[in-house]
């Protein structure tokens, strides 16, 4: 760029994607490694996936399945952290990784919906120690730039046994390399504050080298255009900076840029096609994007992207995946703790979508490799060759052939026959490229499908899954409520309560009848209160269960409500009867004490079939059985390196699992073996955690921290822990662990810490989504605990699936949590199933010992007098609107009116008698005006304005009276005025011409037997004929007097 050219580039906006584009279901780890914690490839995206240990990689896809959804999977590539990956320019399955276990592995990747490859198809193991780095070369298949320590190593992966090159020995840490685009040259950035640039093929010293960085942080380094070189670090003051340098002189900087203040890295990303350069901080919100030139100014500022999350990691797409009909120049992928963000950096256009504009797309290298290895070794300089970007250009897809190709030996027969037959991609050569790589089109006019042309129709799951995308998950339980039940069913004024119990301690514990409360009393007493006497408690001293040292957990046996089995400081376990009426005196002597762990004890569990049989944790990293029925210890566990978190039975009694701070999830089968059977990643937090058998015993729930102390959910395949987590959902950050109650019934677990107010609900699937968040439950006062009773406390009429006990500072408030439902009349079947008699024993512990097992008999909870509401009779559905017909036949005002007057006609009767009035005299008007005149004031004297009113409405109609004998003679217009017809209508509905008495009759005869109603005539029609017949008998008898009159004149 100069004074005199503006670029084409200087307008080039970020545009963040939209949040139903963004890649969900991402757990970003958060690791110290010189890597930019995700790489991508034209198809696929691998990322840093948080785990215990770091040996997980989170695979997606760079464009969303045929649902329009991404699938996210995870693949276990290390014993140790993943500190760096690389995708082949060449292959967009091919993956290189390398771990702090020594070594570097080559991947051969499939779909994200397929099986991923269980074993690598190559690995190395360079032997100098903890690998830092890998990067592939840009024109040289197999050929790989390794980072060890303080050595790059130069490694053909044809050759395994040793590298072509072992270069110089840095300083210190080798922080970044960067190959130049054709391939001679290797750069390299180290904490020695040293910049070295290599010739591999020439000399084993470094061609150029400075001391150019100005400090010993972080630092990255890139090749741009020509020979010059770009590096990001940080200055004498700590601030960010970025650099270009010559790469023949690099005593001095060419140009420099000062960055925003931040402790974070800025990882940079360049295109050589556009010269655009973006850099993305490490735990940063902004994205700055520079364009690089060859003249004055070299680095300009182009653009300030501010994104809505924390940059854990950021990669670039490659240039043959972007959409060029968008004017779309650089693509990067944003990641974040929970999702990756997809940035496109489009140039504004005229016609953006519909042309091609070639002045932003030079030709691109393509994905053919220029050379081999070896041919590179021996100095050879070929460039790959360039394609073009335009989507008429590129090169079609051809369709693999159906015969498989025969595994080599550099692969393992069994892996290479798995990836076959999950249709993975192979190659003859664990590098080997093929010779035509399948490119597909930008173009928005381009389909993807059969070579035939047709689309094949979608399948029965993917519809649903497109459904389920749409509509989003759902649980019938998500308006689930929680509401503190009356207050005097509350236990009150609790007075010494203990409120430092330990962390793997629940705070207190419940059954049917009873609840046992640690008190902050010397002596490690316990308070026992009785469920059946709610209410205040006396001021005065209550009776305890003393049990002489402090407690360090307690649990009531499931199968008797009255002993309660104690663990405390010193290493022993007391096993105390309360009387079936309560405490009415102080107990001092346990009905049992166990001994045998040799420090203090973590927590206690009983058995959930056998009855007296209980288990138990200790610092002395044991875990041992004990049968209450003996007395005696009768299993003792081994395995773990650490404080033992949280224990739990499976729902069958027949395996134990346990969550430890050494970061594994153990399953033990303690009638077979001392060890675990499994063992897998845990939480990577060691501030606490809990364990939970869910979903019928084929999951594990574990409620923990992550690496940033938030709590976190996870869901493990209790058949597959040393993969890791299944899934995984964040909650909140709170110092204190979450305590998970699951339903087995209905597959709800409600979870709380000790000092929260907030209870969290979710509904656990053994699918996708795993996790549905259900409405949560908020106290209005932080609890010290929350235990539950079994399930036939609930109340079912009222559609309760959950009581609970919270226990606060001074009272024990049960609570109960509803399905809002509108039939509350009929028992709800599909919420209530048949439900586990947990309270019974199966089996005794001797005979559980023995290899017996055992099985909880179930029970309705339907009361006798409710009925099903899958059986509920079915309404009659009620209709919202009347039928069309009700509509069509629908009277308008003017017919109803004619309806009503015919009907005051029918009930009147026709009377042609003349009504007396008719054959009185009228006066003269001015004698009429004058005596009315006088009525008026009279009136107006005497009644007022009412009774004026009505005369002067009486005078109204003897007027038009009048003038109705005036034009008629003696006949008077009554009948007219009942009728309400003209002599010119009447006609008209008769169909008569003249008024002859005889054709009157036979039309009118004829038209009333027509719209009789019987015969599906109309009412209204046939009333009018009556009436037409009636005005014209009334004009005929008019003119009939007149006739005679005149004839008598003449």
């Amino acid at each position: 760029m100069n004074r005199f050219k503006t670029s084409k580039f200087k307008n080039t906006t970020p545009k963040i994607s939209k949040k139903d584009e963004w890649i969900h279901g991402v757990r970003a780890g958060s690791f110290s490694c010189q890597g930019n914690h995700i790489k991508a490839s034209s198809k696929l995206v691998a990322f840093n996936a948080e785990q215990a240990g770091g040996g997980m990689l989170g695979l997606s896809s760079v464009k969303p399945g045929s649902d329009g959804q991404w699938t996210v999977t995870q693949i276990s590539c290390h014993s140790d952290l993943v500190t760096d990956m690389d995708f082949s320019p060449f292959d967009e399955s091919l993956l290189a990784t390398c771990s702090g276990d020594e070594t570097v592995k080559l991947w051969r990747l499939c779909d994200p919906e397929q099986q991923q490859p269980s074993s690598p198809e190559l690995t190395l193991h360079p032997g100098h120690g903890r690998l830092e780095l890998v990067l592939f070369h840009p024109t040289s298949s197999g050929l790989l730039a390794l980072g060890t320590a303080k050595t790059p190593l130069i490694w053909d992966t044809s050759r395994q046994d040793e590298p072509l090159a072992a270069l110089e020995q840095h300083g210190d840490l080798v922080q970044s390399l960067s190959w130049k685009q054709d391939g001679s040259l290797l750069a390299s950035s180290c904490k020695d504050k040293m910049l070295r640039v290599f010739d591999p093929r020439a000399q084993l010293t470094p061609v150029q080298s400075a001391k150019s960085l100005q400090s010993n942080k972080d630092s990255r380094i890139l090749w741009v255009r020509d020979d010059r070189l770009l590096t990001t670090g940080f200055d004498m003051t700590r601030s960010r900076e970025v650099r270009l340098w010559d790469s023949r002189k690099l005593n001095s900087s060419l140009s420099s840029a000062t960055l925003s203040s931040s402790s974070g890295m800025a990882m940079p990303l360049f295109d050589e096609d556009t010269g655009l350069l973006l850099l993305a901080g490490t735990g940063d919100t902004v994205i700055d994007c520079f364009e690089v030139s060859s003249s004055e100014p070299l680095l300009s500022q182009v653009s300030h992207c501010l994104t809505d999350h924390l940059t854990r990691g950021v990669a670039v797409v490659p240039k043959l995946a972007l959409d060029v009909m968008s004017c779309e120049v650089m693509r990067v992928l944003q990641l974040t703790d929970s999702c990756i963000v997809p940035i496109s950096y489009q140039v504004p256009r005229k016609h953006s979508g519909q042309e091609f504009h070639e002045d932003l797309y030079p030709d691109t290298v393509g994905t053919t490799p220029a050379m081999s290895a070896e041919e590179w070794w021996q100095g050879g300089n070929q460039q790959v060759e360039k394609v073009s970007l335009h989507p008429d250009k590129q090169p079609k897809t051809k369709t693999p052939p159906a015969k498989p190709t025969p595994a080599k030996k550099e692969l393992s027969s069994d892996g290479s026959k798995e990836d076959q037959a999950r249709g993975c991609s192979t190659s003859s050569s664990p590098l080997s490229t093929p010779s035509s790589i399948a490119v597909p089109s930008r173009s928005p006019s381009s389909t993807s499908g059969n070579s035939s042309g047709f689309i094949p129709s979608p399948s029965p799951s993917q519809s649903a899954k497109a459904i389920q995308s749409m509509l989003g998950p759902s649980s019938k339980f998500r308006h689930i409520q929680g509401a503190v039940m009356h207050r005097d069913t509350h236990i009150t004024n609790i007075r010494g309560l203990n409120l430092t119990t330990p962390g793997e301690c629940d705070g207190f514990c419940v059954n049917r009848q009873r609840v046992a409360v640690p008190l902050a009393i010397s002596g490690g007493q316990i308070a026992v209160f009785e469920r059946s006497q709610p209410g205040r408690l006396p001021d005065t001293a209550l009776p305890t269960i003393q049990n002489s040292v402090n407690v360090a957990d307690f649990s009531w046996d499931p199968f008797d409500t009255c002993r309660l089995a104690v663990a405390g400081d010193d290493a022993k376990i007391r096993v105390w009867q309360v009387p079936e009426d309560g405490l009415k005196e102080t107990l001092t002597e346990p009905e049992l004490i166990l001994q045998g762990h040799t420090e203090k004890i973590y927590s206690i569990e009983f058995h959930p079939l056998a009855s007296g049989l209980l288990v138990s944790s200790s610092y002395d990293l044991s875990v041992r059985l004990w049968s209450l029925e003996s007395g005696e210890q009768v299993k003792l566990l081994t395995g773990h390196q650490d404080q033992v978190f949280g224990m739990a039975w499976s729902p069958d009694g027949k395996l134990l699992a346990t969550v430890c701070k050494d970061g594994k999830v153990r399953i033990y089968d303690p009638r077979k073996s001392t060890e675990p059977v499994q063992e897998g990643p845990g939480p990577d937090g060691h501030r606490g955690a809990r364990v939970v058998w869910v979903c019928d015993g084929k999951y594990l729930l574990v409620s923990g921290f992550d690496s940033r102390s938030e709590r976190v959910l996870y869901l493990y395949s209790a058949d597959c822990l040393s993969s890791g987590a299944t899934a995984s959902t964040p909650v909140n950050v709170s110092p204190s662990t979450l305590i998970p109650f699951y339903d087995p019934d209905t597959g709800v677990v409600i979870l709380t810490g000790k000092g929260d107010t907030r209870v969290h609900i979710y509904e656990l699937t053994p699918e996708e989504p795993y996790f549905i968040e259900c409405s949560s439950f908020n106290s209005p006062e932080p609890h010290k605990g929350l235990a539950f009773l079994p399930k036939t406390e609930c109340n079912v009429r009222d559609v309760e699936i959950a009581v609970g006990l919270m226990l606060t500072k001074t009272t024990i408030e049960p609570v109960a949590f509803k399905v809002p439902r509108v039939k509350k009349e009929f028992f709800q079947d599909d919420v209530y199933s048949d439900t586990t008699v947990w309270w019974e024993p199966a089996l005794t512990a001797s005979a559980w010992l023995s290899g017996s097992n055992g099985q909880h008999k179930k029970m309705s909870l339907k009361p006798k007098d409710m009925t099903p509401v899958s059986e509920a009779p079915k309404e009659a559905p009620v209709r919202k609107y009347l039928p069309s017909s009700v509509y069509l036949e629908e009277k308008t005002d003017e017919q109803k009116k004619e309806e009503l007057l015919s009907a005051m006609v029918a009930k009147l009767g026709n009377m042609d008698d003349p009504l007396p009035q008719d054959s009185f005299e009228g006066v003269d008007e001015d004698e009429w005006a004058k005596y009315l005149a006088q009525i008026i004031v009279m009136g107006v004297q005497v009644v007022g304005r009412a009774f004026a009113r009505a005369l002067q409405q009486e005078y109204a109609a003897s007027q038009a009276a009048a003038r109705a004998r005036g034009r008629t003679g003696q006949q008077s217009a009554a009948a007219s005025s009942i009728t309400g017809m003209s002599l010119q209508e009447a006609q008209q509905i008769l169909n008569v011409s003249t008024l002859t008495p005889e054709e009157i009759q036979k039309n009118y005869e004829h038209l009333f037997k027509v719209n009789d109603k019987s015969v599906g005539g109309s009412f209204y029609l046939q009333s009018k004929v009556v009436r037409a017949k009636e005005r014209l008998d009334e004009e005929l008898s008019i003119q009939t007097p007149q006739e005679k009159q005149q004839s008598t004149e003449t």
